[in-house]
């Protein structure tokens, strides 16, 4: 007999048939009623012992977390809550749990409580949605890349340069850390070190991916990525995961069709594959906003959000008009927002940003044309000399999603801009050499992949979205 998934057996017709099935017992009830989950669906399936002919020794086994074996008849269930059931003709367990000691039991658990169980905490129905949602976002991003003739690159993970010029980065190493080689000003000689120069975890992509894209056109990355900032807010990570297309030959609005449409296309394909973990989480959602004052319940439900996206033409905003927009809305006059907008060459803030998008226009935002001063070095300058090419995608409740912009294509420009931030040009000659040898315009955007999931499952802390978050004192399993 072929072993059956339960989804597969719950999609199936009410035809009484000989099934087998694996999986982890959710609850025993009256020494009878199996909630049987293997992880291919939110779903539990029904499993009734007959106890009269099953042993007390197997009885007694069958506890919350148990890995069971079943095999029986699938029939029309007799109870509520469930069209299908198992009529159990035999059970093996597989692998005991001891019911004393098991943490995840059946009751509601604490979001810091399971992020201290994380190796246990897929168990519960709220982070086996998510990961499952996680893994067919992933799953989205290549076939999306992958369907309009992108090429998937590894990029480094240690690398020797500092894409965003932060210099928050993890350094790595293999010196003596009580007696490293010193030079003969006191500084650390790295070039004794295994790599023969100072070396971090990369913060991007990116700029290695430029090098890919011109001379194969298109291609994208998707990849762990890591920051060395001490922050323990609710959006910070310490190792993410990082999308960053990079394509030759296409401009800013290019870049902002592309982006438009793959987030797009992405957020519908967990919105066809994923209903049931979607409609779960939605309700989970919808209590939690019980919970707070009126004022602070979002005016819009999971699902809704998603599909504010998915039908929704973006609108394009200059930071310009956005920064007239803001200064003069109610919210700053009013002083209801916590930082006031007073002047162009302001850094936008989450709260900005969402009135953009849920109060003012109403639907997905592209800002563009940011002041270079608060823009990275590879961004190209508009012909202001004050604003660059650089685009942001704003979203309902989150704010900022998509980074992106044209590259600064031109050799001269380049350096001038990376000798105003100090930038040497020698940590840096490969990437300089794109623009000597058949330099043309050339865009891209990054997406961090952990703020998606956060949107498309309505969870509200980054650490509930990754399988083991790392953040600062936090490096447990």
């Amino acid at each position: 007999m072929e072993l059956s998934t339960v989804k597969t057996l719950l999609s199936k017709e009410v035809t009484p048939t000989e099934v087998e099935v694996k999986g982890w017992v959710r609850t025993f009830r009256a020494n009878r009623f199996i909630a049987l989950n293997d992880g291919s669906t939110i779903n539990n399936i029904q499993c009734v012992v007959d106890f009269e002919n099953t042993s007390e020794d197997i009885l007694k086994r069958i506890t919350t977390g148990a890995a069971v074996h079943i095999k029986g008849e699938l029939t029309e269930s007799q109870g509520k809550g469930q069209s299908l059931e198992i009529k159990v003709s035999s059970i093996e367990v597989l692998g005991d749990s001891d019911p004393d000691s098991y943490p995840i039991q059946p009751k509601k658990h604490s979001l810091e409580f399971l992020r201290d169980n994380a190796h246990l905490r897929t168990r519960t129905n709220t982070f086996s949605a998510v990961m499952r949602l996680r893994s067919s976002l992933s799953f989205a991003i290549h076939k999306y890349f992958n369907d309009n003739g992108f090429y998937y690159m590894h990029t480094p993970i240690v690398t020797g340069s500092d894409a965003e010029g932060a210099g928050e980065m993890f350094k790595v190493t293999n010196l003596d850390s009580k007696n490293p080689p010193l030079n003969e000003d006191g500084t650390i000689d790295y070039s004794q070190d295994f790599f023969g120069k100072e070396t971090n975890l990369t913060v991007s992509g990116q700029l290695e991916a430029e090098t890919y894209a011109m001379s194969l056109g298109k291609v994208y990355t998707f990849g762990p990525t890591f920051r060395a900032e001490n922050s323990n807010t609710s959006r910070h990570l310490s190792e993410f995961w990082m999308i960053e297309p990079e394509v030759a030959f296409m401009d800013l609005a290019g870049n902002m069709d592309l982006a438009e449409d793959f987030m797009k296309s992405i957020l519908q394909y967990v919105l066809d594959h994923n209903i049931d973990d979607l409609k779960f989480l939605e309700n989970r959602l919808l209590d939690e906003e019980k919970k707070k004052p009126q004022a602070e319940r979002s005016s819009m439900s999971l699902i809704e959000k998603l599909r504010f996206v998915v039908d929704n033409n973006f609108m394009r905003v200059s930071y310009t008009e956005a920064i007239d927009i803001l200064k003069n809305c109610k919210p700053n006059k009013k002083k209801k927002f916590k930082y006031l907008i007073s002047e162009w060459g302001a850094d936008l803030q989450s709260e900005h940003e969402r009135y953009l998008v849920e109060k003012h226009f109403n639907c997905p935002v592209i800002l563009f044309d940011y002041p270079a001063d608060i823009k990275a070095f590879y961004m190209r300058l508009n012909e202001d000399g004050k604003t660059v090419r650089a685009m942001d995608i704003l979203f309902p409740g989150i704010g900022e999603m998509v980074g992106g912009s044209q590259r600064e294509e031109r050799l001269d420009v380049l350096k001038e801009k990376m000798a105003a931030l100090d930038i040497d040009e020698k940590e840096l000659w490969w990437y300089l050499d794109l623009r000597k040898y058949g330099t043309a315009v050339h865009s891209g955007f990054g997406l961090g992949f952990e703020r998606l999931v956060m949107f498309a499952t309505g969870m509200g802390n980054i650490r509930d979205v990754i399988p083991y978050p790392r953040t600062p004192q936090n490096a447990e399993f």
